[in-house]
């Protein structure tokens, strides 16, 4: 039986990206964003129903639970894994930062991620057979950044949360782990101005910002079997600039 797996933000950027490797790979995906993209449709016309898509609200459990359900009845099996993508993000000074925003942004990159891989692991657990977890934090989560702090919190959240999780599942032989890239030029990079991201290419010893293709073959290996035996750790791909 083909493996397939769950990934949420697909409709651009970094999710769209490990979508487009995991089918190319022999993966079945199922994918979901809050809204419909020229890149999801694209997915689906290459590759059918093998490419399964339910809009989903990261901010509502209830639409969480919902596109879980979908998606086993769609491929009528558990998961193999999960790719905890999707992620916002607010720029401002803490203490003018609306806490609306601060919630918004806990909700959608922690507490979703922690929801999805909870009405995944329900089905996986009764499998009684090994999975991945994978979830997407950044080194924003590891250095901070000025005007992040919202974020930064939400990726240090997902980053403590693999690390316990990888304790309670790793008798079931699911592995759980985090993947923190270096600075990219996305939608979510989009409050740097130039000027700041030269700044970082200048601080990074490799010399240039990270690119998707940087995170989609560590993902690929992530959900391999030959990555069987790591879990609980924090896998940084930034070029150096942590060091």
């Amino acid at each position: 039986m083909t493996r397939w797996v769950i990934i949420s933000g697909v409709s651009r950027g970094l999710g769209h990206a490990i979508a487009s490797d995991l089918l190319l790979a022999g993966y079945d995906v199922a994918g979901c964003s809050t809204t419909h993209s020229d890149e999801v449709r694209i997915l689906q016309d290459q590759h059918g129903p093998r490419f399964f898509w339910q809009t989903c609200d990261m901010g509502d459990n209830a639409a969480i639970e919902a596109f879980s359900a979908a998606a086993v009845a769609h491929f009528d099996s558990a998961p193999w894994g999960v790719v905890n993508n999707a992620g916002i993000s607010v720029e401002g000074i803490l203490s003018t930062l609306p806490l609306a925003d601060i919630e918004r942004v806990l909700q959608v990159n922690l507490t979703g991620a922690m929801a999805l891989t909870r009405a995944a692991l329900r089905r996986m657990q009764r499998t009684r057979k090994p999975g991945r977890i994978i979830n997407i934090s950044s080194i924003t989560g590891l250095r901070g950044y000025t005007g992040l702090s919202a974020y930064a919190a939400s990726k240090a959240g997902m980053d403590g949360f693999g690390r316990a999780l990888s304790r309670e599942v790793g008798r079931l032989g699911i592995t759980v782990n985090s993947i923190a890239p270096g600075y990219m030029k996305t939608a979510l990079s989009a409050g740097l101005d130039d000027r700041q991201l030269e700044q970082i290419v200048r601080r990074t010893p490799l010399g240039r910002l990270c690119d998707l293709t940087d995170i989609t073959p560590l993902v690929r290996f992530l959900l391999s079997d030959e990555a069987g035996f790591i879990t609980g750790q924090t896998l940084t791909v930034d070029g150096g600039l942590t060091n």
